[in-house]
Parts: C-alpha cells; structure tokens; sequence
C-alpha cells in the first residue's frame, strides 16, 4: 500500500488529527539497534526514539520478554520475588531517600501517581511547574501543560518561567542573579497559593527541562528550590521519563541537574519498549499514598515487567552504554561547536549527554526563533536517512535523542548529512 493510500486509511479508521511526523510520512516496518527500516527497505538512523534506550529489537530484552510470557505473567496481587529483585535493583540506583518503588504503564501513568501522592503525603493540592512544561496526557496530568494558557483555569496550578540563560528573565543579570530571579518567581507561586487558600503539595519538574528545549539551567536553581519547596510544606518531584536511565552520562537527570527529589517518575526507556513505568520516592511518601489510593495497576508490577526491566538493566551495565553515551556524546557535541559559528541558524546549543538540542533563530542577535527553518532541517535529514525532530517552548529547537548504542561511527554519519542538509538550504557556510 502507498503512502497516500496507507495514510488515507489511517485516517479513516484513527481520525484525522492523529500526529505523524513529517511532511512526507515514512511507513516504518523493522528496527535494530539505532536502524529503522521503511517499507521499500530504506535504512534511516534513529536519532529521535528514547524508547529503545538500548537499540530496536535488542536481544536480550526480546529474549526476556519471550521467555517470561512463555512462562508466567500474571497481576501483581501473588507473590512473586522478579517484581521485588527488580525494584530492589532499581531503588538501589537512585540516590538513597528514594529507596520505594511504585509500577505502572506509562509516563502519563507515573505523574498521576506522582501528583496523588504528593497529595496524599502533604495533605496539600496545589503544584507548582514551568510554563512549557509536559508530563502526559491524562485528564490531571495535562492541566500542568495547559497551566501557562489558562491559568485562570487551574486554580491548584502555577506555572512559573522555565529557568534558563539564553533568553532570560534579564539579560544584563549574573548567573546568581539569574538564579534568585527564578527563585523569586517560585517564592511568588508559593505566596500566591497561600494567598488564595491552597496548601502547597509539590513542584513537579523534569530533571533537564528537556521538553523546554534543553536550557542551561542557571546553577543552584533545582537544589535551592526544592529546599524552597521543602521549608513551605511541599515535595520536590523529578521527571526521569526523558531524562533518565543514562541519557545524560549520569543514571538520573536529577544527578546532572544537582539535586535529590523527594519522587521520581520513570517511563519510556524502562521498557525499551515493553510499557513499563514507575514511580520512586521515600518509604513515607509512598506508604501515605498506598493507605489513602489503595492503587492497584492490573499489568503494572508483574512478572513480565520485572524480567524485561532485569534485561535492559543488564544491558546497561554489561554493555557500558552509560560510557558510551559520555564518550559519543561529547564528541558530537564537540563536532556541533565546531560547526556552529559557520551558520547563523545554529543560535545555541545546549547538551547532556546524548541529550542535545539545537535552537534554530533567523538570526542570533535577535534570537527570533525559526520554527519553520528547524522543520525544514528536520525533513531534509529525513530524506538523507536520518530521524529526528523539533520541540522546545518556541517549537524551534532540534531535537537530538538517539538509542543509546549511538555511536561515533553514527554521529560521523548524521554530521556530514547534517554539513550537507544546512548548504543545500543556507548555502555555502
């Protein structure tokens, strides 16, 4: 079936505003480590999915997942010790207060548990987040992402400006003043909650801000705001969903970013694949939320789960990926700089790890955002085999997210296809 006839039928049977990427949709039918393969047999380099963390189709996870079901899958009310080896491996990873695990589904699934049990340990309702935000897309959870459009309409929500040193609050600020400044804007949200009534519950914030297009974060910001967040009542909650499982270099976002959560929220990479997601947090905080929800997940915590988390463990480790991701990511980010001051577009850049965004301006004395000069990149990529895509609070930021088995030989590729696609549309650099 072609293109426009497999589309047309897509959305017949799945209604016409469901998202696909591209101006010319790929039909994908067959992963392998950072590969992905079309239907004419076109090979494209996966530069966008953190799903696969540790490659498409990777062995030992399908492995797992195949000798598990053969096995037994059943729901989490029997005892089974692969449920508690594996939350006691993966507690064993975070920082130490975090030592309780909580398992579900998906990412949109980890924040709702994460909001009802901020909830249910602080006795509180109102969250504090950024204005660009995103944590999923259940009926509570999306309300964090709609807070900075309609304010009036969250009443337990803030949205404060995401803190970052490319375009900031003041331009002509110091790093610390930069940082007091952001400070001040959660000091407010916390003033103002009180103000109208509503006991704080939390700040709820991904650990590198990836959604928000990556920024540098002004230093000390996240370790002095969840003392904030701590001294008024509240709990400190990390989005590990983007940033965890060794995509910085690090094993946790939070690790990068210089502070220790109260909760952390996991999802996407856990699996690789396979829908598994959680939530870490204090013994006390998840012990409240267990006595107030009595929460129960019928395909969360289960044998099937444990087994394919156990494998991309085992990956990650026997594999060195977190060395990988250091030793590739450094050297692509090291190429990128080098490129950058040839062609105007390339306003910022901005990295962690395997992690990497590029803000696309029309000019870098204005920094105007150039959100129809980054899809532009973002097609023309795609036509020389590699994927990948934009996002950002301006939706002009290149988004860099491979598998993390990328390597050198990988980042070499997309570098001369990259040189390539910025001539043919910008012309000589």
């Amino acid at each position: 079936m072609d293109i426009k006839a497999l589309t047309e039928r897509r959305e017949r049977l799945l209604g016409t505003q469901t998202p696909l990427f591209y101006e010319q949709p790929i039909h994908i039918v067959r992963g392998q480590g950072v590969h992905l393969y079309d239907a004419d047999g076109k090979q494209y380099v996966d530069m966008y999915n953190n799903v696969p963390c540790v490659g498409h189709a990777n062995s030992r996870v399908v492995s797992a997942m195949q000798q598990q079901a053969a096995t037994l899958n059943v729901h989490s009310r029997y005892l089974h010790e692969g449920i508690l080896d594996y939350a006691e491996r993966l507690t064993a990873l975070h920082a130490d207060p975090l030592s309780t695990a909580v398992f579900c589904c998906t990412g949109t699934e980890a924040s709702e548990i994460a909001l009802r049990m901020a909830r249910a340990a602080t006795g509180g309702r109102g969250i504090i987040c950024t204005d660009a935000t995103y944590h999923g897309n259940s009926t509570e959870v999306v309300r964090l992402s709609a807070a900075s459009r309609d304010p009036e309409g969250n009443p337990e929500i803030r949205a404060i400006p995401f803190p970052q040193k490319y375009r900031p609050l003041d331009s002509d600020a110091s790093e610390a003043d930069l940082c007091d400044l952001y400070l001040a804007r959660v000091r407010a949200a916390i003033d103002d909650l009180a103000a109208h009534d509503i006991p704080l519950a939390g700040m709820f914030v991904c650990s590198m801000m990836v959604n928000e297009g990556l920024p540098d974060i002004p230093a000390g910001f996240m370790a002095r705001a969840a003392d904030m967040i701590r001294e008024a009542g509240g709990v400190f909650i990390a989005d590990e969903v983007q940033a965890g499982f060794c995509r910085s270099g690090r094993w946790w976002g939070y690790e990068e970013s210089g502070f220790v959560p109260d909760i952390a929220t996991m999802g996407k990479p856990m699996g690789s694949g396979l829908p598994l997601a959680g939530v870490v947090a204090r013994a006390e905080l998840v012990d409240a939320f267990r006595k107030t929800t009595r929460y129960f997940n019928t395909f969360a915590s289960s044998p099937l789960q444990a087994a394919v988390g156990m494998a991309v463990l085992d990956e990650i480790e026997d594999q060195d990926i977190r060395g990988n991701v250091n030793t590739v990511g450094r050297y692509l980010r090291s190429s990128l700089d080098q490129l950058q001051p040839a062609w105007e577009p390339m306003g910022d850049i901005r990295s962690h790890g395997l992690a990497i965004g590029i803000d696309w301006v029309k000019d870098r004395q204005s920094k105007e955002p150039d959100r129809q000069g980054v899809a532009a990149v973002v097609n023309r990529l795609k036509e020389k085999g590699f994927l990948m895509g934009s996002a950002g609070a301006l939706g002009n930021v290149l988004k860099i997210r491979p598998p993390l088995v990328f390597s050198r030989d990988n980042a070499d590729a997309f570098l001369t296809a990259f040189q390539e696609s910025l001539q043919e549309l910008h012309g000589a650099g």
